[in-house]
């Protein structure tokens, strides 16, 4: 049954529940037409035990007992298919129609008062229904007869055999029909679903901007047509910033490694003293250590893609003091932040549940960030608070205004809302606030960024207990 198609299934199971209606539905009439015959077969038999019993209560002596038998054939005659069988009250047998003979044990078991029960038997290949009576005739000694008549039943057998076997006959066919029809069903309804298919089927990566239509379905089809429409949105977008994701990082891998060859060629295109060989050297591990922190930085954004560093901080996370770690980063960024003239400012206290490093990194990006566009005499502020469930840490420094559209794709992945400085300083990767976003993501928290009249304000939202 697993491997059928839904066609089959809902056929094989419509005509499975119509040929199950029918045959209740023949079994049913099979007994209501066999119960018409049997009251039928009553109502004549009890007709006929009436008259012979009202002629028997009447004899009041031995030779109207005599005379019985003739009575009741002259009041019987005209029915063939009827059988009389009287019994005297010394056994002997009055009456009996020939070729027919009652079961004697059906004789001796004979009640005195009709009843509307009827008995069956068989006798030289013939069937028959009758039914037996005591009656007391009027002699002083109030002698008992048995009286006992049936019916011939065999043409209402044959009756019921013909009617039963057109009914199963019609029932087979019935059922094939129900099936056919239950196939045409089931395929119309299932038409949407082939359709969806053959949609998706020919789904491609350049085509996952279509979607299904939700109008042209069935309600039962619509949640699921939804929900592959969402799919396919998030397919979508996991492609697109895949493709994006590619493209900057073979832009950004070029630039260096485009560096080191030319470097290693210049230096290799004639003989050097060792000076030289020596700054061409330094000038490539300096390269190569801005490749390494690329490196390392997609890998731990990768991490973050797969929730693995949601896993790690759920096993080993702890109660973390975001004051002390801000001032352990002032006592870092101290050298840089007096030789740019900035002053740093730390405000207000609070914990969190997470991952120190983490944590202590996010910070350090959003601090260094700060920092490098923070000018002469400015400062940079870090503000700590908890509202409910949530602590809040806000970094915010003086410096150019970003501008509204730069704002939704700051914390993307090599995206710089300067490209100009970021090349001419050569400083970063333009994955420090993606790694950000995702530490603070990890975490079950939040992060937002606003720039308005020269002010630049980052603000994190973590939890305090563990989620």
């Amino acid at each position: 049954m697993a491997r059928l198609s839904l066609t089959a299934r809902l056929t094989l199971l419509f005509a499975l529940g119509s040929s199950a209606v029918l045959l209740v539905l023949g079994w049913l009439v099979g007994m209501a037409v066999n119960h018409h015959f049997e009251q039928q077969d009553f109502d004549a038999l009890a007709g006929k035990l009436q008259l012979a019993q009202h002629a028997i209560e009447r004899v009041s002596a031995k030779n109207e007992l005599d005379a019985l038998p003739s009575q009741l054939q002259d009041a019987l005659i005209g029915h063939q298919d009827l059988a009389v069988q009287i019994v005297g009250p010394g056994g002997e047998v009055l009456l009996q129609t020939p070729g027919v003979v009652f079961p004697a044990e059906r004789l001796a078991m004979a009640p005195t008062r009709l009843t509307g029960r009827l008995f069956q038997w068989e006798h030289d290949g013939r069937s028959f229904r009758g039914t037996a009576l005591k009656v007391a005739t009027a002699t002083p000694q109030s002698s008992m007869v048995v009286v006992a008549v049936g019916l011939d039943i065999g043409h209402h057998q044959m009756f019921i055999h013909n009617l039963m076997r057109a009914l199963w006959v019609f029932v087979a066919c019935a059922a094939l029909a129900m099936g056919f029809i239950g196939w045409l069903a089931a395929s119309r309804g299932l038409a949407p679903l082939r359709s969806m298919r053959a949609q998706l089927t020919d789904m491609t990566a350049h085509r996952l901007h279509e979607r299904l239509p939700e109008t042209a379905v069935p309600p039962e089809l619509a949640e699921l047509t939804a929900s592959l429409n969402a799919m396919l949105e998030r397919l979508q977008d996991a492609f697109k910033r895949l493709s994006d994701f590619s493209s900057d990082i073979a832009h950004e891998l070029r630039t260096p490694i485009s560096n080191l060859m030319t470097e290693t060629q210049v230096a290799l295109s004639r003989s050097r003293d060792a000076d030289s060989y020596r700054a061409t050297l330094e000038s490539n591990a300096e390269e190569y250590e801005r490749l390494a922190r690329m490196i390392a930085d997609m890998l731990l954004l990768a991490k973050a893609e797969y929730g693995q560093m949601g896993d790690w901080i759920a096993a080993h996370g702890e109660r973390v003091d975001l004051a002390q770690e801000v001032r352990n980063l002032f006592d870092f960024y101290e050298a840089l932040a007096e030789d740019k003239g900035v002053r740093l400012e730390l405000q207000g206290a609070c914990q969190v549940w997470g991952d120190r490093l983490m944590l202590r990194r996010a910070v350090s990006n959003l601090l260094s960030n700060a920092l490098r566009y923070t000018p002469q005499g400015g400062a940079v502020r870090v503000e700590l608070g908890v509202e409910g469930e949530r602590a809040l840490l806000v970094v915010e420094n003086p410096g150019p205004t970003i501008d509204a559209a730069h704002l939704p794709h700051l914390f993307e992945r090599f995206y710089r809302a300067d490209p100009s400085r970021q090349q001419a300083t050569g400083e970063g990767t333009g994955l420090g606030l993606a790694i950000t976003q995702a530490v603070v993501q990890a975490h079950g928290g939040s992060i937002q960024a606003s720039s308005d009249n020269g002010l630049t304000r980052f603000s994190m939202a973590l939890p305090v207990k563990q989620t």
